[in-house]
């Protein structure tokens, strides 16, 4: 089924070579412009997209968070940094998108960061900012605040200097967020970006997004005027969803595309309703409590798969925990109780059959009472008092008869 919606136009600015080592990449976002971001990193990278993760290279990452980017690529004797620095910053103040040159971040992509590093980056006043990515644990200071994502343990030289704040990734190895590299880790990799935006965004002014205003906006297109195309409009590049309870969603957009034409956006029944409980909103996330209602008359293979209607009305908890990168999702989390579910639409038993012998006893056959609420939990999270707290205490498990 197809909707009926203007042509969508995204974010498509191309990346420039300035020379072998400089690269300028234009936001990657609606707004299409934003302020200065130097990367430096290591020149034997594989700095390319790869298939085992939807997780951008830095420079397009960068870009999709509104940022104007220059990478510099750079070996283990980086005579030519002070040089490409300086080409970098020219660049950068040339573009129209960039909004700030001065008083920005630059972010390091090296196992090692060599004094001479160091020394180039400390002479430049463009800078306020720097973070490493890992880079082995910070031995020497800087007039510049500093982030250090350090794989491995935590260093005894912690705190040693008052300007630096290090966070350390017990299972990543050190080139942990490139997504092409070996060592790629994701948990660590997403932890260490979320990290990077809350420590850098107020130092460098932004860039800043209304969160809860695109979130707002990619649900009014998905379940208010059901336009698949705008819905895929409010996401990056290569976004993705995962229902975690029933494993529906689309990883990609060619995927997700397909899942909200086939599986979501029209399958929904007309009174659908989302009722926020509560809401909580990060550095790049959004994370929502809410009821789902509506009445299940059609098969609704996102929530139920293969369940035929059952006419009846259901009110269910969910949590949706959304990633924005930028202006635009990159992926949502959404989660919610199957049980509750079930027990709402007369599918589960009040008890069921315990397949294991108790107390020993492999005669007799018990039979447990199934710990699962129906409309209550939704009357719960909305209000705290509306039902008894700890009455499946007193559940127990009986001789079946």
């Amino acid at each position: 089924m197809a909707s009926n919606s203007k042509t969508i136009v995204y974010p498509n600015a191309p990346s420039r070579k300035i020379n072998s080592r400089v690269t300028i990449q234009p936001p990657l976002s609606r707004r299409g412009r934003g302020p200065g971001l130097v990367l430096l990193v290591d020149s034997t990278l594989d700095l390319r997209k790869h298939e085992k993760t939807l997780d951008p290279p830095p420079l397009q990452k960068w870009a999709e968070e509104g940022f104007t980017v220059a990478q510099i690529e750079i070996s283990e004797s980086p005579d030519t940094l002070g040089s490409d620095l300086t080409l970098a910053f020219s660049e950068l103040s040339r573009l129209d998108c960039c909004d700030q040159t001065t008083g920005i971040g630059i972010v390091l992509y090296t196992p090692v960061v060599v004094p001479t590093i160091w020394d180039a980056i400390d002479i430049c006043n463009e800078f306020c900012a720097v973070i490493c990515y890992g880079a082995s644990p910070v031995t020497k200071n800087t007039k510049f605040q500093l982030l250090a994502h350090v794989p491995g343990a935590k260093s005894d030289r912690e705190g040693e200097f008052p300007n630096v704040k290090s966070h350390y990734y017990t299972h990543a190895k050190s080139c942990f967020a490139i997504p092409a590299h070996e060592d790629y880790h994701a948990s660590s990799a997403s932890v260490a970006h979320t990290r990077t935006l809350s420590f850098l965004k107020p130092l460098v002014h932004g860039p800043y997004f209304d969160l809860e205003k695109i979130w707002d906006e990619h649900t009014y297109w998905e379940f208010e005027a059901r336009s698949v195309e705008e819905t895929m409009a409010t996401m990056v590049e290569e976004p993705y969803v995962n229902h975690v309870p029933t494993l529906t969603g689309g990883i990609g957009r060619k995927a997700l595309t397909e899942f909200y034409t086939n599986h979501f956006v029209f399958s929904n029944p007309p009174d659908t309703e989302l009722e926020l409980v509560s809401r909580t909103v990060g550095i790049d996330r959004v994370v929502d409590e809410f009821l789902l209602k509506l009445t299940h008359d059609r098969v609704i293979d996102w929530l139920i798969p293969g369940v035929p209607p059952t006419g009846k009305y259901i009110s269910v908890p969910f949590t949706s925990v959304v990633n924005i990168r930028g202006d635009r999702l990159y992926h949502e989390h959404i989660n919610w109780d199957q049980g509750t579910l079930l027990r709402q639409l007369g599918l589960l038993p009040d008890y069921l059959t315990f397949p294991y012998p108790v107390d020993g006893d492999q005669q007799r056959i018990h039979e447990y009472r199934v710990p699962v609420a129906g409309v209550e939990s939704a009357r719960k999270l909305t209000d705290e008092s509306s039902v008894e707290s700890n009455a499946m205490l007193q559940y127990t498990h009986r001789e079946k008869q």
